[in-house]
């Protein structure tokens, strides 16, 4: 084991994102593992860290109600001196009764407790049965708001690599489309939809903010230009506050209507201003390829 790696237990209800989440840790270098029989999973706990290889950042067990006996074990596998000398870090991923039915709704897949119960029912016992592991758990992520790129972003925040270098908070700028619903999590919030709409323009519609014709159409209003200015002037004041309060991560979203021009152009010119301020920066732009 080399000293950056960890150990993490992914585990939660059924249909809740799981699986999404051991993706985002595995793009973030760790080593995967999902639903493994108990006794395999003990085997491989003794040394955690054996398969993982050292450029790893880890490993990412996934476990849950599949594996028989699941409730009843996992709390004992936790007490185990390997487990604990790799100071592990319990995820527990949940989602509200509503969000579940429909996701089973829209997969047609059957709940794994199923047998003679309805689907309302099968959520509800497998809840009873999960109720200590999730007093264990060290994070418990609710996904019932989340999309994807959302998740990836919290998981990247908390379980991506460190910025050692990094003097204050790591500050994400990621743009969205209020559309398609206002991102989790966010710090700060600006809502850009007073400026010109490139979308209108027949020939800027299919291009993104990235693009340099939407970024010139935009260059060409003065308040485009006022509001970059304004807003590398807030942030730039307020991020030396936020790491005078150990801040580890600022997210800061800028919204538009769909996400794709506007928004996508101002988190583009804060990136470049604060970068040049020299500020470690995350950008995501959520809803750019919708």
């Amino acid at each position: 084991m080399s000293a950056h790696q960890r150990l993490v237990f992914i585990t939660g209800l059924s249909g809740s994102g799981k699986s999404t989440v051991a993706k985002c840790f595995e793009d973030l270098g760790f080593y995967t593992v999902d639903n493994l029989p108990l006794e395999l999973l003990r085997r491989l706990l003794e040394e955690p860290f054996r398969y993982a290889g050292e450029k790893s950042r880890g490993v990412a067990v996934v476990t849950d109600v599949r594996a028989p006996g699941f409730a009843e074990e996992f709390p004992k596998l936790l007490t185990s001196p390997a487990v604990i000398a790799a100071d592990p870090v319990v995820l527990f991923v949940d989602a509200d009764d509503e969000t579940l039915v429909r996701r089973f709704s829209e997969t047609r897949r059957s709940h794994p407790i199923g047998e003679a119960r309805s689907l309302i029912e099968s959520i509800r016992t497998e809840r009873e049965w999960l109720a200590e592991v999730r007093g264990l758990a060290d994070r418990v992520y609710d996904s019932s708001e989340w999309n994807i790129h959302e998740m990836r972003d919290q998981v990247s925040r908390e379980f991506g690599p460190s910025e050692e270098s990094q003097v204050g908070p790591v500050v994400t700028l990621m743009s969205f489309g209020y559309k398609h619903g206002i991102p989790y999590g966010s710090d700060l919030l600006f809502d850009v939809r007073f400026l010109p709409n490139p979308y209108f323009e027949e020939d800027l519609r299919e291009l993104t903010g990235m693009d340099a014709p939407v970024r010139e159409f935009l260059e060409d209003e003065p308040e485009y230009l006022e509001l970059g200015r304004r807003l590398e002037e807030f942030l730039l004041y307020l991020l030396p506050r936020y790491a005078s309060e150990q801040r580890s991560y600022v997210s800061v979203a800028v919204g538009c209507t769909g996400g794709r021009h506007r928004s996508v152009a101002i988190v583009e010119n804060l990136k470049d201003r604060l970068d040049a301020a020299g500020w470690t920066l995350r950008v995501s732009h959520r809803d750019a390829a919708r």
